[in-house]
Parts: structure tokens; C-alpha cells; sequence
């Protein structure tokens, strides 16, 4: 399902390539999401775990990427968010003897293959620097 993970894992990185030789604490970019520190720390585990980012702790502590944005899509992004986009089927069981139903969550499942090749391809030609130069 859709969610705004995303837009959250985008906004964290596009402010830690705006300063990208400094380590920013979760403080300063909950602030800037205007949103609790601890869903940060959430989403910036999931960066480290996708060695994206580097945090230190301490009084000079914080986060910075590890990698470099140009070499950063938005489309790994993505994957680290979503394994893929779906729009969700029915919670009911269609029926089979019907020539709609029987085929209806197989079309379903071949239009979100179809989405997400689209959003990996389009996705993948833009980096993070360069969504950041946006800014």
C-alpha cells in the first residue's frame, strides 16, 4: 500500500545531502519534518541497515550519508521504503464462475507489475543530488 515513507526517507536524505560533511541529529531533522525525533531514528535505522548512512552517538553525534547523492537514485530509495507499490485487492474472494472475477485479481497483479516497472525506471534516472539541486 501506498504510504508516505517515502516522501519521509526523501526529505531525511535530501537534508543530509544539503549538508553532506556534517553529522545532523535527529532533533534537527524532525524539525524540518516537523515530526517526533523517535519516527526519525525509525527511518534512519532503515538507512543504516541499507548502508546509506552513518550515525555516531554523543554530544557531537548525529547522521550523514556514507555514500555520495549522485550515486544514490531515487529509485534505491524507493526500494529501501517499499519491496513495490500496490493498490490492493478486494478482501473479498471474487467469484470464479463470473468471467470478470475469475480474472480480475490477475489483471490486477499484471497493472502493478506494469506501475512498478514504470516508477523503478523513471525513478532510477533521477539521483539524489540531483533532486536535492531542486532546493
Amino acid at each position: 500500500m501506498i504510504s508516505g515513507k517515502f516522501a519521509i526517507t526523501l526529505h531525511i536524505l535530501t537534508l543530509l545531502s544539503k549538508h553532506k560533511d556534517e553529522f545532523l541529529s535527529s532533533e534537527f531533522i524532525a524539525n524540518s519534518l516537523n515530526m517526533n525525533p523517535v519516527l526519525v531514528r525509525k527511518e534512519i535505522a532503515n538507512l543504516k541497515k541499507n548502508d546509506v548512512v552513518e550515525s555516531r552517538e554523543g554530544k557531537n553525534g548525529g547522521t550523514r550519508l556514507l555514500r555520495a547523492a549522485d550515486t544514490i537514485t531515487l529509485d534505491d530509495i524507493f526500494k529501501i521504503t517499499f519491496d513495490h507499490v500496490t493498490l490492493g485487492y478486494s478482501k473479498n474472494e471474487p467469484n470464479q464462475e463470473c468471467p470478470v472475477g475469475k480474472s480480475i485479481n490477475q489483471n490486477l497483479q499484471n497493472l502493478y507489475d506494469d506501475l512498478n516497472n514504470n516508477i523503478s525506471k523513471q525513478l532510477s534516472e533521477v539521483s539524489l543530488l540531483n533532486f536535492s539541486d531542486t532546493f
